[in-house]
């Protein structure tokens, strides 16, 4: 997801409203009106990693491909395989250009044995949904879902309890990258153990009509737990430590899956799909640049397009960068020549003209606390 400059008027949420009467800072994200904070970034951050925040993710499209020939268009366009989801199941996966650069990252959910939910990035919904219906084939019925469904993200070490309470399953059986369909406070919903912040938790897929009765439900059960409700501010740090890529920054049509460390989700094995040839012919020529994470040696913080230098000499830009709260240092996201990726490689970022001291650490930054099957 990424920011995008437009002159077209800002679409909205269905708890848009919802955030502006809680007193967040709303802001242009992606071309949706978003709230960046309510409190401020490092507190909403430090809720999720001690106990639970409540994030409006609604501006995420949904489509859903069923039909015969379901299963082989979605292996057609990405890169993993959906053949090896069993129903209940989600993948994450990305779509390809030809050239094997990424037309965006998304999450695969295995609906029924021929149906088929992808969840993509907000600011590329138009974009992606012309992609997947474009390079459609066979007997498979595409669906646009976004504007009827509402995404609601709780996550933190106390969302397991506060989702449980309210919800008519057991929540503690389901796996992680695993979902159910039930109802949470009498809403029914998809109830996903996924997320993008490192911390265990759950996406609440409910359709729109529906959101600001399950946001408020959980608002005034989760008091107890400290639930807070958290910007987009702190998702973006939170998903920063566990160097999680977000597209417009650190991968976009430029970037190849193996140069952003994300070959775990190409699978050449399964047979042909878009991108294949380029993303394998890359494969075997050896990438000439990686994607590292990496921490200031100062208290200087990196932002994205900062200048980043190996010897004196610039080979790229900061794609993501901030404080950390959980790690209490500066980090940072970027590409670099193959041959300065290893870990404890010395490079520098240049911020106001001033080259400042960094190095290429292991990462996640900061632990994950997601629930392993």
């Amino acid at each position: 997801m990424t920011d995008v400059a437009s002159t077209s008027p800002l679409k909205r949420t269905p708890l848009r409203d919802v955030h502006v009467k809680a007193g967040a800072k709303m802001v242009p994200f992606g071309g949706w009106d978003m709230p960046v904070q309510y409190r401020g970034i490092i507190e909403e951050h430090r809720t999720v990693r001690r106990a639970v925040g409540l994030f409006d993710i609604s501006h995420m499209g949904e489509f859903e491909v069923s039909g015969p020939d379901a299963l082989a268009v979605v292996q057609r366009l990405c890169t993993n395989d959906a053949s090896t989801l069993e129903i209940g199941q989600v993948q994450y996966a990305a779509l390809c250009y030809p050239e094997g650069g990424i037309v965006d990252d998304l999450t695969i959910y295995r609906l029924t044995a021929d149906r088929f939910m992808l969840v993509v990035n907000a600011s590329n919904i138009d974009k992606d949904w012309a992609w997947v219906t474009s390079h459609s084939i066979g007997r498979a019925e595409w669906r646009n879902v976004s504007d009827a469904t509402a995404l609601l993200a709780v996550q933190g070490p106390k969302a397991e309890a506060l989702v449980g309470r309210l919800a008519d399953r057991d929540v503690t059986g389901i796996a992680y990258y695993h979902f159910v369909i039930g109802a949470v406070a009498g809403v029914r919903a998809l109830i996903s153990r996924t997320g993008y912040t490192g911390e265990d938790g759950f996406e609440l897929y409910v359709a729109a009509g529906d959101a600001e009765r399950l946001w408020s439900a959980l608002i005034e059960a989760g008091g107890p737990d400290g639930l807070q409700p958290i910007g987009l501010g702190a998702r973006d740090t939170l998903r920063l430590e566990m160097k999680y890529a977000l597209y417009g920054n650190d991968i976009d049509q430029t970037t190849n899956p193996l140069e952003a460390g994300l070959g775990w989700i190409v699978k050449p094995a399964k047979g042909d799909f878009v991108g294949r040839d380029a993303i394998e012919a890359l494969r075997a020529r050896g990438v000439a640049r990686r994607l590292v994470g990496f921490e200031m040696a100062e208290r200087a913080v990196p932002r994205h397009g900062y200048p980043m230098l190996v010897g004196g000499a610039p080979v790229g830009v900061v794609t993501s960068g901030s404080f950390g709260p959980s790690v209490e240092r500066s980090i940072g996201m970027g590409y670099v020549p193959t041959a300065q990726s290893a870990v404890g490689s010395e490079l520098a970022v240049e911020i106001r003209g001033a080259a400042h001291p960094a190095r290429v650490v292991k990462t996640p930054f900061h632990p994950s606390h997601t629930k392993k099957a």
